[in-house]
């Protein structure tokens, strides 16, 4: 096919090139006016291309479906491919073996970049910008990472400074998205980052999630989801507020500490949420309150806390409390004789499980004894108090208890 004679006429409308010498173009392009008569048709639509006669077989094509499926389920490079199949029977070269592999990869990424738009309150994308270097004032290098989540359909970004990227910080930056947010996308997508994902037993395509974080994941409420090969287009939106971090550089020279650069970063974040979306022409925030009626409710705080504290083990005594730090929590009854975890969070609250399944919840406070109001009646009426009614009861407490040493919640 002469392509430069296709390309030429291509540059005429319909009507125009009727009024094409066809055999001064023949003369310019040295050809038959035949052959230049023949592609002004096919521009036309008067005749059909000629449909190519000739089928290639090549030697590769028996072993395609098995490179396909190595390269696809278990990431397995064109060499590692070519070896299998060698010792199958394949005599060919490698670097058709390399050239296939190559276009192969190259197809499923352009299929991967059909754009979607999610609904409101479906998903989230999440991502690091990691060792970001930031100068002092001083000359002091700050080596950060930044972590970054955008809803799908407002664009509404949160961004959160950090000095490490493990799976306990994920899980407080996660928490103090939905805190800013408002509530919980139905899916977060994430990149096959160790601190999501079960790498040992994770295949190409067959993801498994790090058990810790399958918990989080459904105590918090939403499905996480991880990139599938090829597909790092479906992370645009948050790969694209990547970019917007490098906007951050011009602070280099312009800061004390990591204290300082923190607060740069959280006005940096509603800045660019009042900023008009290239995507959508709407500012973020603005869309985020349409799309806050969408997301999940809140998940309970005080269950998600105790994936950011270590545990320690406690016995249920006999009173229904256990001795934390030499100060005494209740817990129900039932429990007595049981073993729990207790775990200090940052709230300043001590929290209380069993099997993992949240118990309950104490203020950490001066006192040596603290009770519930409902855990210390029930505690007096299965000892002391048997028989009273609870106005009884709440009358005993006000006056036993009231000059104790003791700390009396809701």
């Amino acid at each position: 096919m002469r392509t430069d004679i296709k390309d030429y006429l291509k540059i005429y409308q319909k009507e125009g090139a009727y009024l094409l010498n066809k055999s001064e173009i023949a003369r310019r392009f040295n050809c038959d006016p035949r052959t230049v008569d023949r592609y002004l048709k096919l521009q036309r639509g008067e005749i059909k291309p000629k449909e190519k006669q000739r089928k290639y077989i090549s030697i590769l094509d028996d072993y395609k479906p098995i490179i396909q499926n190595k390269v696809d389920l278990h990431g397995a490079t064109a060499m590692a491919a070519y070896r299998f199949i060698a010792k199958q029977g394949y005599t060919g070269k490698y670097s058709n073996v390399a050239r296939f592999v190559r276009e192969h990869k190259e197809a499923e990424m352009k299929k991967a970049t059909i754009r979607f738009e999610t609904t409101p309150g479906l998903q989230a994308q999440v991502d690091w910008k990691e060792e970001v270097s930031i100068t002092t004032r001083k000359g002091y290098i700050l080596k950060v990472n930044i972590f970054l989540i955008v809803l799908g359909y407002s664009r509404a970004k949160y961004l959160c400074l950090t000095s490490d990227r493990t799976q306990e910080t994920l899980f407080r930056c996660l928490m103090n998205a939905f805190t800013y947010y408002g509530g919980v996308p139905q899916e977060i997508l994430f990149d096959n980052m160790k601190t999501v994902v079960d790498r040992a037993k994770s295949t190409f395509t067959n993801v498994e999630l790090n058990q810790t974080f399958k918990y989080f994941a459904a105590d918090a409420g939403f499905k996480a989801i991880t990139c599938r090969p090829y597909r790092a287009q479906t992370k645009g939106k948050v790969e694209s507020l990547a970019k917007l971090v490098n906007r951050l550089v011009v602070y280099n020279d312009e800061i004390d500490d990591y204290d300082d650069f923190n607060k740069i970063v959280i006005d940096f974040c509603e800045e660019i949420n009042q900023e008009h979306s290239q995507a959508t022409g709407i500012p973020p925030n603005d869309l985020l309150e349409k799309e806050k009626k969408y997301l999940l409710p809140m998940p309970d705080m005080h269950c998600l806390y105790s994936y950011l504290c270590p545990t320690k083990t406690y016995k249920v005594h006999k009173d229904s409390m256990i001795v934390y730090e030499g100060r005494r929590y209740s817990v129900p009854t039932k429990f007595i004789g049981l073993k729990v975890t207790a775990q200090e969070c940052d709230d300043g609250n001590l929290s209380i499980y069993y099997n993992q399944d949240y118990i309950v919840c104490h203020p950490l406070v001066n006192k040596k004894f603290n009770y519930t109001h409902e855990h210390v009646t029930e505690i007096l009426r299965s000892d002391a108090c048997k028989g009273m009614t609870y106005s009884e009861i709440d009358i005993f407490i006000q006056k036993n208890l009231s000059g104790m040493d003791v700390y009396l919640g809701e």
